[in-house]
This record gives C-alpha cells, sequence and structure tokens, in this order.
C-alpha cells in the first residue's frame, strides 16, 4: 500500500502543463479534506520536481506558497509553465485544474 506522500506525489503528476490545483483540492481528492497542510509537508520531500511538478500546487487564494528552492525559483517554474503570476498570486479561474483519485 502506498503512504500518503506516495500518494500525493503520484497525484501532482496528474496536473498538467498549464495548470495549478491547490493544496485543499489536492487534500480533497485523496479522501481528506483536511489534510491540506499534510499535502503540503509531502511536497516539501520531493526531490525530483522536473518529474513531479509540486510547483503547480498553489494556496486556495490563489498565492503561490512556498517551496523548497524558493518562491522565486517557483514563481519562474509557473512563468515557464505559461501560467501568470501577478503580485505573487495565480488566477484560478483560468489555470486551476481539478483533480480526481
Amino acid at each position: 500500500m502506498k503512504s500518503f506522500s506516495e500518494k500525493v506525489l503520484g497525484l501532482t503528476k496528474k496536473i498538467p502543463k498549464g495548470k495549478v490545483t491547490t493544496y485543499s483540492e489536492m487534500a480533497r481528492a485523496l479522501g481528506n479534506p483536511k489534510a491540506s497542510r499534510a499535502v503540503g509537508n509531502a511536497l516539501n520531500s520531493n526531490t525530483r520536481p522536473d518529474v513531479i511538478p509540486c510547483y503547480r500546487v498553489v494556496r486556495n487564494d490563489g498565492s503561490v506558497g512556498g517551496y523548497s528552492s524558493g518562491v522565486e525559483q517557483k514563481v519562474s517554474r509557473l512563468k515557464k509553465d505559461g501560467i501568470e503570476v501577478r503580485n505573487g498570486k495565480v488566477d484560478l479561474k483560468g489555470y486551476f485544474h481539478a483533480l480526481r483519485k
């Protein structure tokens, strides 16, 4: 059976280029809507951001949130994906990706 972290990282691979999802959306898709902080902790352990695009996960208000390599690096990666970041936020109406387990 997969650990919670493995499930989070596996689900993160399903976020398409040019889209983002939220920590709480990931928690909901994993069957535990209150586990958004645990999702963030699992993403922080990701050692392969080129394979598992953890930078595509943002906060509920669209703010980019943290990133193990620094927020500037997260914003840079989002912009390379074609995602517009204004004042530290992503417009979720335009870029949000709903997840299925």
